[in-house]
């Protein structure tokens, strides 16, 4: 990708994480939390392509699209907005944006439709043929979701990514804790270093560890998961660590166990344990964001699609059960029952039965299903607790239970209440009965991104 991108959003999180991205796709950038400042940006001739919020501090981006227009013919626009609405659709439509996307948006979606315009602005058939490794390598991002919990995860990232902390990395086996990882080291500023993956058998020997660290040359260092190392594989470790000097590589590690709970078993070192704990990134399972599994199968189709599979599609039946399905083994699972249905489906449209099929070979655990109309709270919150303790297997979660089970109840019933209030946080703090103080506490300590609404009409 190729071309200068000027990026116009007052949330700073979402101005960071567009700069990298775009910025390692090959693109400059310019980003501001400014209308004024980018229609000067743009009235000075600055950029091939405009990424604009609508709400902003000093006005409405989409009354800024005819100036754009008149200023500059030709130059693409691409509008996010957070009042996913179908007026904003329809009056980004009827200002000639070139797109939009409504947020929380999906970031490899957004750098390929960022691409295709910069690709339509030059006109250039060596440009198509350049930025086509950039999309498919954005395509590639395991960065698939829209859900708040992903939302929250992209922002934690955005946060980290640059720091020199060490990042642990926890969630169920499937979940992608490595690719995180990866994207972590992708979007910082150690991008062109390597990314070593260290197992037991790298720490061997009196030169193991500094092999390692020869190899990770000032770049990035991942123990994936780390709890299955032996204590000496993890004195080994803490050892190395001490003797980081200059030039010291970015320190990350994967677990699917809870460490902490290994620390107070004594399978796990403390002194490890509290080296590695910089930064805790939790990467949610399939179960905690079900309205993602319709997006990632597509992802999935797609990516068979362009590998030189048959083109597939679900049906609607079809797509109505794998979003019900538990998927214990999370994103890995899903990609795989994804990569049989594409070979084993008789015709382009995926039905519900080869659905079955696949799924009846799967592990034995009851689909999710929602319950009926009226069904109280309490009883939804029954079946889930109950699931969520089958899918352990007969062994007891993890220590701690009470306060992840509040936690889960307690963000998306903020997250909802904030929505229902435009994000007004003393009528939200009246509507929950608590005080405005103990709500922004609440925000901050669950990572909660507050909008407020304005009326564009």
């Amino acid at each position: 990708m190729d071309g200068t991108v000027l990026v116009a959003d007052d949330d700073r999180t979402i101005r960071t994480v567009l700069t990298q991205a775009l910025t390692r796709a090959g693109c400059k950038v310019h980003a501001t939390s400014s209308l004024v400042t980018l229609m000067r940006w743009v009235d000075e001739g600055k950029g091939d392509l405009v990424i604009s919020d609508v709400v902003m501090p000093d006005g409405n981006g989409l009354d800024q699209l005819p100036k754009i227009a008149a200023a500059r013919p030709g130059l693409p626009v691409i509008v996010i907005s957070a009042q996913n609405t179908i007026m904003t659709a329809i009056q980004a439509a009827e200002a000639d944006a070139y797109d939009y996307l409504p947020k929380p948006f999906d970031l490899p979606d957004l750098m390929k439709r960022a691409a295709r315009a910069l690709e339509v602005k030059r006109r250039a058939p060596q440009a198509r043929t350049a930025d086509a490794g950039a999309t498919e390598e954005a395509g590639d991002l395991p960065l698939v979701g829209r859900t708040p919990v992903m939302q929250s995860l992209y922002r934690l990232v955005a946060r980290v990514m640059n720091t020199q902390l060490p990042v642990l990395i926890t969630g169920e086996s499937g979940t992608g804790k490595s690719l995180i990882a990866r994207a972590v080291h992708d979007f910082s500023d150690r991008r062109s270093l390597p990314f070593v993956v260290v197992s037991a058998s790298d720490l061997e020997g009196m030169d193991g560890p500094s092999a390692v660290l020869s190899r990770a040359k000032g770049g990035t260092i991942l123990f994936d998961e780390v709890s299955d190392l032996s204590e000496e594989a993890q004195g080994r470790i803490v050892r190395m660590l001490d003797a980081l000097g200059d030039n010291a590589p970015r320190i990350m590690a994967t677990s699917q166990t809870d460490l902490m709970s290994r620390m107070e078993e004594g399978q796990f070192r403390e002194d490890l344990f509290y080296r590695l704990g910089g930064v805790t990134v939790d990467v949610p399972s399939l179960r905690e964001r079900v309205d993602d599994i319709p997006l990632l199968a597509e992802h999935f189709l797609a990516r068979s699609e362009r590998d030189g599979a048959p083109l597939r599609r679900f049906g609607d039946a079809a797509l109505e059960l794998v979003r019900a399905y538990s998927w214990p083994g999370n994103v890995r699972q899903l990609e795989n029952a994804v990569r049989r249905l594409v070979f084993t489906a008789a015709e382009e449209e995926i039905s519900r039965a080869e659905v079955e099929t696949v799924l009846g070979n799967q592990p034995a655990i009851e689909p999710l299903r929602s319950g009926g109309e009226g069904e109280k709270l309490s009883v939804s919150v029954a079946k889930h607790l109950r699931r969520y303790f089958d899918l352990h297997g007969g062994v007891l979660p993890a220590p701690g239970l009470y306060n992840r089970i509040l936690k889960e109840v307690e963000g998306p019933l903020i997250e909802i209440a904030l929505d229902a209030t435009g994000g007004n946080q003393a009528k939200c703090a009246d509507l929950l009965g608590i005080n405005r103080n103990t709500l922004r506490k609440k925000i901050t300590d669950l990572d909660i991104r507050v909008t407020r609404r304005r009326k564009l009409m």
